[in-house]
């Protein structure tokens, strides 16, 4: 798997974690301190990010017609054709133009989701989920874990999305998947959940470090 750093200067990273988990926090948090420390800093999430995957979102997440059907075949193109816009239109470029990318979600997210939850290839979605990102594979992932009962009753607190409605035991699969992936990808970090908000945040950020371009690029130039 081709990692980015290889061809950009610029780093991708990925927040991943089960309906409920806090990714979507972790990420907002450290996009604003990485910004507040000076770094060019892009945040995106998946599906959206870009018009074309925002539509693809609306198709995949929104409950608004609920006589549509999605095979879960249907559901992974789709979800890799999102992937594919944003990678093309966003993440590239800012990648070319040295900047730190943090995505809330990417491709561990079909892996598990409609690999393991769909009941799908495992191979076939891992082969698809490169030929949509062309070989980009985040630096590194933080996996937020966290119990399926205590992310549910996280979620109880808003209406669910297309994909929150699948049930218990999907959503057991897929949490086992996150598990079971985050032992054979050294890039992932596994975080504890359930732990404060600001500790996990400063988790994040402690281990971020090692990751980031040498210095932000806002600091290096001359103060006039």
């Amino acid at each position: 798997m081709m990692n980015q750093a290889v061809g950009e200067p610029g780093v991708l990273l990925s927040f991943e974690g089960i309906d409920g988990s806090g990714k979507s926090t972790q990420a907002r948090l450290l996009a604003d301190r990485l910004e507040a420390a000076g770094y060019e800093t892009l945040l995106v999430r998946e599906p959206g990010g870009t018009a074309l995957s925002e539509h693809v979102r609306a198709l995949l997440l929104e409950n608004t017609d609920p006589s549509l059907e999605i095979d879960p075949v249907a559901e992974v193109l789709l979800f890799s054709a999102a992937r594919a816009q944003l990678v093309a239109e966003r993440i590239r470029p800012a990648l070319a133009e040295g900047q730190v990318v943090i995505a809330d979600r990417f491709f561990d997210s079909t892996t598990v989701y409609q690999a393991a939850g769909r009941e799908l290839s495992v191979e076939w979605v891992r082969a698809l989920n490169m030929q949509a990102t062309r070989g980009l594979a985040p630096a590194r992932t933080y996996f937020i874990d966290l119990p399926l009962e205590e992310a549910q009753a996280r979620r109880a607190a808003h209406a669910a999305d297309r994909m929150e409605t699948s049930g218990t035991a999907f959503f057991e699969r897929v949490r086992q998947a996150y598990l079971a992936l985050t032992q054979e990808e050294e890039r992932i970090c596994q975080i504890d959940g359930a732990q404060p908000l600001e500790a996990i945040h400063e988790t994040i950020w402690a281990d971020v470090q090692s990751f980031l371009p040498t210095a932000p690029r806002a600091s290096s130039a001359p103060s006039p």
